[in-house]
């Protein structure tokens, strides 16, 4: 039986802790800063025990799901107490400040670490919203310090396994660089723009004229504003510069309806459709 360590026990931690029980294969270890989650997660029986300096050696696996500066600090304090040939991947939401700090960590102390970054989540937060169930068929982005070794795909085979109880419907390959520059735009700026929304004082008469469009549009604007304070900070160059661009496609739109001029309105339009039709064609094949 394979052991694995779980450090963080919230929405992510969590799942994680809950789908490696499930499958019945490993050992889970859980580490949280909160005593009442883990004894919860312990009545629960979705954990077998507490995560310690004492026996984090014993772990094949160790998964850490908290913030970026709370994960670089955790690592840096139990390094020397993880097993050489373990594997550690983070959980955040950025990768080049992270990944910057762990990969050395992982150097001098003769471990392996990946960044990783689950895309999956949930309206809520906090252990009590965690499923084992929550990372099935999602994406799982996995930051290798190498791309260009034969051992490196032999690992990156070697991560898929130990991944297997999370269910995750595939694994994409990225640099630090890449991810965050994707991330700001998949999911950094959609947070800002629905949070930035929903501050219409119209929003608080909006009842028996919203829908769809209203819901899809507001469903992020509930966030941590704890735990994206911190990402939008650490990834801000590429995060400015997707606010920069939508700001000044929105001053398009802007002017075109103050100056009611409907050609131009027309195609901007008729613009973002096409781009809407070339991207899900492209990624629906």
């Amino acid at each position: 039986m394979k052991t694995v360590g779980v450090v963080g026990l919230g929405l992510i931690g969590g799942s994680f802790a809950k789908a490696y029980h499930a499958d019945g294969g490993w050992k889970v270890l859980a580490h949280d800063r909160d005593e009442s989650i883990l004894g919860i997660a312990q009545l629960g029986g979705e954990i077998d025990g507490r995560l310690t300096k004492e026996n984090i050696g014993s772990c094949d696996l160790i998964l850490l799901a908290l913030y970026p500066e709370a994960t670089v600090d955790y690592l840096t304090e139990m390094a020397p107490h993880i097993a050489k040939g373990a594997i550690v991947i983070d959980g955040c939401g950025i990768k080049r400040f992270v990944c910057e700090h762990c990969f050395a960590l992982a150097k001098e102390h003769g471990f392996t670490f990946l960044g990783g970054h689950p895309m999956a989540g949930r309206h809520f937060s906090g252990y009590k919203y965690s499923t084992k169930t929550l990372f099935k068929d999602s994406s799982m982005v996995i930051v290798p310090e190498h791309f260009d070794d034969i051992a490196e795909l032999e690992l990156l085979a070697r991560v898929k396994e130990l991944l297997k109880p999370a269910m995750f419907g595939r694994i994409t390959i990225s640099t630090p660089q890449q991810h965050d520059a994707m991330i700001a735009f998949t999911s950094q700026l959609a947070h800002v723009v629905s949070n930035a929304y929903v501050k219409s004082p119209t929003a608080r008469s909006h009842k028996g004229f919203s829908a769809g469009s209203y819901k899809d549009l507001t469903r992020v604007a509930w966030l941590n504003e704890d735990m994206w304070t911190e990402l939008f900070l650490e990834n801000g160059d590429n995060l400015v510069k997707e606010l920069d661009t939508i700001i000044g496609n929105l001053t398009k739109y802007r002017d075109a309806i103050a100056q009611n001029d409907a050609a131009t309105l027309h195609d901007l339009l008729a613009e973002g459709k096409h781009c809407k039709e070339e991207i899900d064609g492209k990624f629906n094949r």
